[in-house]
C-alpha cells in the first residue's frame, strides 16, 4: 500500500485508477530521467572546464 502526496494531498496508490497510476508512473519516470540528465550535465560541464584549462595551459607553452 504505497502512498503519494500531490499538491499537499496524500493518496493511496492502491485506490487510484489504472489511468492515474499510469500517469503517476510516467511522471516519476520523467522526473528520474531529469535527475539522471542533470548528473550527466554536471559531468560534462566538469569535463569542459578541465579541457578548457588544459587547452589554455598548452597554448601558453607555445607563446
Amino acid at each position: 500500500m504505497a502512498k503519494v502526496t500531490i499538491d499537499g494531498k496524500e493518496y493511496n496508490t492502491d485506490e487510484l485508477s489504472d489511468t492515474v497510476n499510469s500517469q503517476l508512473l510516467s511522471l516519476q519516470f520523467a522526473q528520474n530521467e531529469l535527475k539522471r540528465l542533470d548528473a550527466q550535465i554536471a559531468v560534462f560541464k566538469t569535463a569542459v572546464s578541465a579541457y578548457s584549462q588544459a587547452l589554455k595551459d598548452e597554448l601558453s607553452k607555445q607563446s
